[in-house]
Formats: structure tokens, sequence, C-alpha cells
């Protein structure tokens, strides 16, 4: 068997990347794109490898031969018009070696895992097509296949549709054909496809032709997971460093994304905290026929958007300004701050990270599980000065909740000495009277004229894509100037929309709470039949478990990832915890999260 590696194209898309060398030159986490998959060639019995160089070529074989020689090899296909031609003239160029022996064809700007190819050549069938059931990230050639795993068509770019996606599978672009049927089948084929139609289309056209005659001469072979990437642009090399990451660097990776996670669909994120019952299918397909509308109009101001947001979180206008997100609110928040900010640790960093370490006073419960009450922190603020206190009800990374009335006590005390209190209630919902729990109400506001509430609306509502937060207070004069400092244009369409709609869809969003606390309740009790974590209690959509020895959080955290593709949260970089110690798992639907358990059981 010999491999023929298709290479010569210029890699446009990755502009100063590839300025001085063709794709397959490209490192990926430090390794070539061509060492990894000749690398991979070694442990196959290959009798020669055929590469069909053109950009840069005279680099790329300067280099195969000087790492390689000894023990591959290589005979080299010049293609001397690489920028005007595309793949089906370079594997043209190849058709003699094609008909020598038994091929494997292989695109060289993807990476995949080293078991991929071996899964070809062992398969019986000899000619197949690697293939990937279709994801949103993929693009380019797909194809339906039967029952057999026979190919029954193949789907060009100008035929592709979305409505049609859940039979597409994605060629990755790599192939096993044997000699014979590319004697007798494809390279005829491919000669005179050529001929009648040019040099400036794709080797799998004729694939695609010869899936018309019905003999089957090709097969699908499926992936069941295995991690693949074609890398063709800035993204894609950006996202193939994060799927191929060594343990070493994976996890920073990962979370350096801050999101964007829905590219590696086949993840289970139990990091992001939103409500897993919520919005419902109805509410997205409300969403989904005003799509295009939505896309091409401009949204309203923040006099209209203030409207909506006091329609549906019931405060005045004057009381309540929308931002892009909660982070946007923080931010300018923050900014207007005078003095020292008091936080209790370990809790959401968003808020002091926006202030000097000088300009911080620190609270850290001596109490079981991390535990405080409003008496804790009159009592510690008491004799440790501030300006603000910030309150994060319920907490996180912990779960600790404050009931209301004792929020109240904390805004009445804070009120008599001048001190502003910040309450981000971004969980409250979560909360077992959820209902009653929550501090925004005109007349709550204007007892405690020194309170600001925050509320992240993605992590209640499930729509952390809209980029939704409000801020409200009775200090008319904060929230105008807060009005002022964002711009005019800080909500997108899609999130005004939402807000527009939301009453028709309160009640699914009530019972959509309901939903969660059963799910949240089920889901404590299997995690606490798990012998090597404390579970904490919660009134958030997370829960903070301690991990006992032998093992670590970090040590847990690998092992989701690489093993399950479950991303989770090791808590190290929370400050006021020391070790390795700590875990936050998200709560999601009863299939995930029954996922995650026989996972971490199985440890």
């Amino acid at each position: 068997m010999q491999a023929i590696i298709l290479a010569a194209g210029m890699g446009r898309r990755l502009g100063e990347y590839t300025e001085n060398n063709t794709k397959c030159m490209l490192p990926v986490n430090g390794v070539r794109l061509i060492d990894r998959m000749l690398t991979q060639l070694l442990t196959l019995d290959i009798r020669r490898v055929v590469l069909v160089i053109g950009y840069k070529g005279e680099n790329l074989k300067s280099y195969v031969l000087e790492m390689y020689a000894d023990k591959l090899n290589f005979e080299f296909v010049e293609n001397p018009i690489y920028d005007k031609t595309n793949n089906i003239y370079s594997l043209a160029l190849a058709k003699r070696h094609l008909q020598e022996d038994d091929t494997l064809l292989i695109e060289s700007d993807l990476i995949f895992e080293d078991g991929l190819l071996r899964m070809l050549v062992d398969n019986p069938s000899p000619n197949l097509a690697l293939v990937a059931k279709y994801e949103s990230w993929m693009d380019g050639t797909m194809v339906r296949i039967n029952e057999d795993n026979e190919i029954v068509n193949f789907v060009p770019k100008a035929a592709f549709k979305f409505a049609d996606v859940d039979g597409y599978y994605k060629t990755v672009n790599v192939y096993k054909f044997s000699k014979d049927f590319s004697t007798t089948k494809y390279v005829p084929f491919l000669e005179a496809y050529t001929k009648a139609v040019g040099n400036s289309e794709y080797y799998e056209n004729v694939l695609r032709i010869l899936s018309f005659l019905n003999t089957h001469d090709l097969k699908a072979l499926p992936l069941n997971g295995e991690k693949w990437y074609e890398i063709d642009d800035k993204q894609d090399l950006d996202i193939a460093e994060a799927l191929f990451a060594d343990e070493a660097h994976v996890l920073q990776k990962y979370f350096g994304r801050y999101g964007g996670f829905w590219r590696f669909p086949q993840m289970l994120d139990y990091c992001y905290l939103v409500n897993p019952f919520f919005p419902t299918s109805k509410l997205l397909d409300e969403m989904t026929a005003n799509f295009r509308t939505l896309l091409t109009g401009y949204p309203s101001g923040m006099g209209v958007n203030t409207l909506l947001a006091s329609k549906c979180w019931g405060v005045k206008e004057k009381y309540i300004v929308p931002g892009n997100g909660a982070a946007e609110l923080i931010k300018v928040l923050m900014e207007s701050l005078t003095g020292k900010l008091g936080v209790v640790r370990p809790t959401f960093e968003e808020y002091p990270n926006r202030l000097p370490a000088d300009r911080v006073e620190t609270y850290i419960s001596a109490n079981k599980d991390f535990r405080y009450d409003a008496d804790d922190l009159m009592g510690y603020f008491g004799t440790h000065p501030v300006s603000t206190i910030l309150l994060i009800n319920p907490d996180n990374p912990t779960g600790n909740f404050i009931p209301v009335e004792n929020v109240k006590r904390l805004a009445a005390w804070s009120e008599e000495r001048g001190i502003q209190l910040i309450v981000d209630e971004s969980f409250v919902d979560f909360s077992e009277n959820w209902e009653t729990s929550s501090l925004l109400s005109d007349s709550v506001l204007e007892a405690y004229p020194h309170m600001v509430v925050m509320k992240s609306i993605s992590k209640s509502y499930g729509v952390p894509g809209l980029r939704l937060g409000i801020l409200a207070s009775a200090n008319e004069g904060l929230i105008a100037d807060i009005k002022k400092r964002v711009s005019i244009w800080n909500i997108n369409s899609f999130a005004e929309y939402f807000m527009q709609i939301f009453s028709k869809y309160e009640s699914d969003y009530k019972r959509a709470c309901e939903k969660f606390l059963a799910e949240r309740t089920r889901f404590v009790a299997e995690l606490e039949k798990i012998p090597f974590l404390h579970v904490m209690p919660t009134q958030a959509n997370f829960v903070f478990c301690e991990v006992k020895p032998p093992f670590t959080a970090s040590g847990i955290v690998m092992a989701m990832l690489k093993d399950y593709r479950i991303l989770m949260s090791n808590c190290r970089a929370k400050k006021g915890l020391t070790g390795d110690r700590y875990m936050r798992i998200a709560v999601r639907g009863k299939r995930d999260n029954d996922k995650l358990v026989d996972a971490l059981k199985s440890l």
C-alpha cells in the first residue's frame, strides 16, 4: 500500500501563517501537520509516499527528505499551476501512481487521531471514504449513506440544504482506493471529467458521478467520536489546537476561549451556567421565524429597550438599564465606584477584577462549607470599613444563599452607614423560593436607594448568546449616568425581540424553573453517592464539591475531558480557595447529568 498526499495548495485563508510555507508545514501545538501525518504513516506498512507539491513545494520537499528519507520512500509530483487549479488537477497529475498500488489518499491540511488510518487499512472493504456525522462547523462535500454504509450520493456545496443535515455525513478527505478501483473506475472517469469540465474542480465530483452508477464500489466508514479537523483558516487552527492540545495545555486552550464551545458539539459543557429547561422550543421557533428580519434590521435605542426591560422585570423605566450582558453593566458600575469594595471569597471575580487589589477588602467564611449569612457580613464589614459591599446571591461558586428578608436586613444596615450594596441575583431563580426571592421591585428598590441589583439574563433564561443583562436601582442619578455611558445600540435585535415576546412565555419559564429544582435535587442525590466528592448545599444551578484524596480536582477535570469529552471547572483560579480540592459542577438536563455521574463513577 502507498499514500498519496495532496499538498499543492496556497492556503490563502491562513494569511500570514502561510506566507513562507504550504499549509501542511503549519505547526499545531508545536508539531507540523506533515510531521504528524508522516509519523502516523510510519505505523503502517506503507511502500511509498507520493507528495503532490506546488506552492512552496521545494521547502516541503527539502524538509521531508531531511527528516524522513531514511524512514519512508518518497516520490514527488509537481503541480506548476497550483494557483490556477483545484485538487482534481493535483490528483490527476498523480493518476499513474494511483494505478500502481492500493492507496491511502489524504489531504495535507488535516489533523486526526492516530488510529484513523489504521481503521481504514484494517477494514476489509477495499474502497472506503472516512466520513463523520454532520456538525455545524463542517463545510464542503457531504454524502448520504444507506444502512449498509454504502454511499448513495455525494452532495456538493451547491446542492447543500440545511433542512437535510440530519441525513448528511461530511467526507473527512481521507480515502482508501484499491488498485483495481483506481485503474478500472476512478482514473478513467477522472480523465474524462477533467477533459470535459476542466481543472478547476474537485476530485470528489468524480466520486459523485461514480455513485450514480449504483455499483456501490465505494463504501463509507463513519467515525464514532474520533477527533479530526480540517484547517482552512485561522479559526480552524485555533479550534484544532484546543482539540489536540496535550494534557499540560488542554484546559488553558479551552478556558482561554471564554465560551464558543458550540464549536465542539460533541462536548458536554459543565462549566457554563445556564437554565437547561428554558427557552422552550416554541419560543425558539418564534425567534427562528423572525431571524431574517432581526439579522437585517437595526435594534432600537436605549429608550425602547429600557421600556421592554421595565415590562419584563416589573421595574420603573427610570430604575432599570439593560446591558450587553451583565458584563457590560459590571464594567460601567465598577468604574463609578469610589473607596473600597467588600467582597466574599471565593466568588465571581468579574467585579473585584475591575479594581486594584488595595481597593478590595475580602471576607472568607470560616464556617463549614463556606457558608455565611447577613450577620457574618455585617460583623466583618462593621470592623473592616468599605464604601461598597458586593453580595452574589446565590454565590458563585459555593451556592451559598441568603434569604431575601436577611438580604433586606443587610441592605438596611448598609443604608444606615451610607454603604452602597450591590446584589447580583443572577442565580436567584434557581433558589427554592425563587418567585418571592428577587429584589427587583419598585418598593424594595425605593426602600433601599443605596442598593443596586444586577441580573444576568443569560443564566436564568438560558440565552447566553443574546448577551443580555439588567441593572436596577432607585438611585436615579446612577441609572441615568450608566445609560449615558453605554452605547446607544448596546442591545442587539435578537435580545430586544426576546424581551418583546417574553411575556407570552412567562408561564413556560415558571414551569422550567420548577423542573430545574426537581432535577437539581435528583442530581445532587446522585453526586452524593460518589465517594470521593463532598457535595455542599446549593441554591444555584451548580454544585460546589470538595474532592477527597487521593483524587484531585485537576485530575478529575482532565480525565473527564480526555476520556468522556466533558468540560468541567476545577476552580483553581478562584481566590479564597487553597489546594487542588474544589470543583463547581453545573446542573444540566437528566440525560447529560446521568452521563456525568456514570463517568465520575467510572473513576
